[in-house]
């Protein structure tokens, strides 16, 4: 799917020290969607609202490749709409909605007709009217069909314009655009009556007592030369067999329905570079964001490396091809839009985040068993990544962002910090030059965090959240704080040294889990105490999942497992009432006896690094190592297993299915992996 992405909030920046950077757009207010039904299957989707009719109001409708095909598609049944009683998500792609009507002639509150109506992301939608009277019924049918052939990005932006007029087309309608564009709608059963100018298609469903009545209809659309029937543009929905399909059984059922639901959305959520289609990446959300790849699919592809290294492989490709060509100024870095940073401060580069996680991920692939072709194939671009990097460190020993008079903020320090050491060890590990001095970088940039980015002492200081070049600091504690205990992995199951002591760890592991911050559902953006503080804020306070899954990971590795315990509780305890289907970020207010989570009304759900933070979180307690080329893979699981007895099957490691099974008293041990590993606990 290729729709024009809707750009984060953020105020424009144009030049910093004569280097160009993407600009930031104006905010946008987004329509709500924290209560559509969202079935994706990339390139289609459908966004419905819980009744099931589909009005034309805000985002609903059926999409394909970034158009919307159908706006309008409301049935009634003897000239009333159904009574709505329940909608719910079937699978991924897949929503069912249920509904009642009362017999015409007949007295009494009971309904003696029920209405199901199934709808797929595809276009495809299954209509079944079911019978509980006592007589033959004869009732017509009518469903009036619409659409305005709208671009994602004018729905997102209120720009989408009035429907079009139709034309009967077979046993159905169709709608043609100014642009190019079609869409066609077919009917099963034919029905009875067509009425172009209204939009409606007829029947006369005769139902015997305790029969039913369906009509499938389905909708297809194109652009250009390619006919009104055909798939739609683009270069069609990749295969599910770059992601495992992994299976959780613990004491706690939620895990088991968390984990499935977020491989199913991470697979629904796949898509294809129209111009390569080999190159297949997550798209960042739906429905807001699903254009080229971003450093979001690359933390996803990280966080999914359990389910197999292909679609890191894919994904990397596709990053790869985005980066600033050799002899310039940025020589080297991926290109990315600015991104809001929250008040106070300029929008940050993206590109610089997918920068500094390339080499990052094919590092972490190669321990996962990335195949030596798809390795030899990236190795060049993460060596360019790399070497950007230590020319952009600057002699403060900090990396600035968005540009060479950006600020220098903590959350870049750490990824550049793991960017220096897993790339050093890449490098030496494929007998490539530079390792030394990349080991030299991340000591450079260890000295320069410990000189700007650490406020007080180890026990009764903090980390800083940025740092301006002429010395202003921003001291807000956030969910940012937990990417300084991300290190990254290394040979033999061993962990990067990180940023922080023994004491800062420590330090940032009581923020984390402390009242301010962890608001029993996830981590806060932002303090619950400080003055500009805003549970709806992406970085003033609201839920940022991928956050709290990075925090439950870190601290876990750190030893810290009660505190990665409470936000994972928190983690479930949301999943829960949002479906097992995680928004990318929801409101950070305080978990009450009988409270549920606030939804961030514009918030993309699903949402890559939601669903793959879902399984780094979960797979946290196993504590899975992997060191394919050095012919082992050990799982280490914390002391006091937060889930209870947990197993997990159907992961991948060297290519092959991998099983664990970790105790309530923490003890780990492999049930399945690949023949010649050797195994450790």
């Amino acid at each position: 799917m290729a729709p024009s992405p809707v750009p984060a909030p953020g105020r424009p920046v144009g030049r910093a020290s004569g280097t160009a950077l993407p600009r930031a757009a104006r905010p946008v207010e987004l329509p709500p969607v924290h209560g559509a039904l969202v079935c994706v299957a990339l390139p289609a989707l459908a966004v419905c609202a819980e009744h099931g009719q589909l009005t034309g109001e805000g985002p609903e409708g059926v999409y394909a490749a970034g158009r919307r095909l159908l706006s309008r598609s409301v049935l009634r049944v003897a000239g009333r709409e159904p009574v709505a009683l329940q909608g719910r998500m079937a699978s991924a792609d897949r929503a069912v909605f249920l509904g009642v009507l009362g017999v015409p002639g007949e007295a009494g509150p009971d309904p003696g007709l029920t209405v199901e109506r199934t709808r797929s992301a595809d276009g495809t939608e299954g209509i079944v009217l079911r019978s509980a009277a006592a007589r033959p019924l004869r009732l017509p049918v009518e469903i009036a069909l619409g659409t305005d052939l709208a671009d994602l990005g004018a729905v997102a932006t209120g720009r989408s314009g009035p429907e079009l007029t139709a034309s009967v087309h077979g046993t159905g309608l169709r709608w043609t655009g100014s642009d190019g564009w079609s869409a066609v709608v077919t009917a099963d059963p034919a029905p009875m009556d067509s009425l172009a100018a209204a939009g409606v298609l007829r029947w006369e469903a005769e139902l015997a007592p305790g029969a039913a009545f369906t009509i499938r209809l389905r909708v297809r659309g194109g652009a250009g030369a390619r006919p009104a029937g055909s798939p739609g543009a683009g270069p069609g929905r990749p295969g599910g067999h770059l992601l495992a399909e992994a299976r959780a059984e613990a004491d706690d059922p939620r895990v088991g329905e968390l984990l499935r639901a977020s491989v199913e959305d991470l697979r629904a959520l796949l898509q294809r570079t129209p111009e390569h289609p080999a190159d297949v990446y997550l798209a960042a959300g739906v429905p807001w964001r699903c254009g080229p790849v971003t450093a979001e699919a690359l933390w996803a592809a990280r966080m999914a490396l359990p389910l197999g290294t292909r679609l890191a492989a894919t994904t990397l490709r596709a990053a790869g091809r985005t980066q600033l060509p050799v002899g310039g100024a940025e020589s080297g870095r991926l290109s990315g839009p600015l991104r809001d940073a929250g008040p106070g401060l300029p929008p940050r580069c993206t590109g610089i985040e997918a920068t500094l996680a390339f080499p990052v991920v094919l590092a972490e692939a190669r321990r996962w068993g990335l195949p030596s072709t798809d390795l030899e194939e990236l190795l060049p671009v993460a060596e360019r990544c790399l070497g950007w990097l230590r020319r952009v460190v600057g002699a403060d020993g900090l990396v600035p962002d968005p540009g060479p008079a950006g600020p220098r903020r903590a959350e870049t320090q750490a990824h550049a910090h793991r960017a220096a050491l897993l790339g050093a060890d890449l490098l030496d590990a494929c007998g490539r030059p530079g390792g030394d001095a990349l080991r030299d970088t991340a000591r450079t940039l260890r000295e320069g965090f410990r000189r700007a980015f650490w406020a007080g002492d180890g026990v009764g200081g903090g980390p800083v959240l940025a740092r301006a070049a002429d010395g202003r600091t921003w001291r807000r504690p956030g969910g940012w704080a937990a990417h300084l205990l991300d290190t990254g992995l290394l040979g033999e199951g061993r962990y990067a040294q990180g940023l922080l002591d023994g004491a800062e760890t420590d330090r940032v592991a009581r923020l984390l889990a402390g009242p301010a911050l962890d608001s029993g559902w996830g981590l806060r953006g932002l303090g619950a105490k400080e003055p500009d503080h805003n549970p709806f804020g992406h970085r003033t306070g609201a839920v940022r999942t991928h956050e709290t899954a990075i925090a439950v990971a870190g601290l876990t590795v750190a030893g810290h497992g009660k505190e990665a315990a409470s936000l994972l509780r928190g983690l479930l305890g949301a999943a829960e009432v949002f479906g097992h289907r995680l928004p990318e970020m929801y409101a950070g207010e305080q978990r009450t006896a009988g409270g549920r989570p606030v939804p961030h009304p514009a918030a993309c759900r699903p949402a890559a690094v939601a669903a793959a933070g879902a399984v780094h979180a979960l797979l946290a307690p196993a504590g899975i190592r992997p060191d394919v080329p050095g012919g082992s893979v050990s799982v280490h699981p914390p002391p006091s297993v937060p889930l209870g007895a947990l197993r997990l099957s159907g992961l991948v490691v060297a290519g092959e299915p991998f099983a664990v099974r970790v105790s309530g008293l923490g003890l780990g041990m492999v049930e399945e992996a690949a023949g010649g590993l050797q195994l450790g606990v």
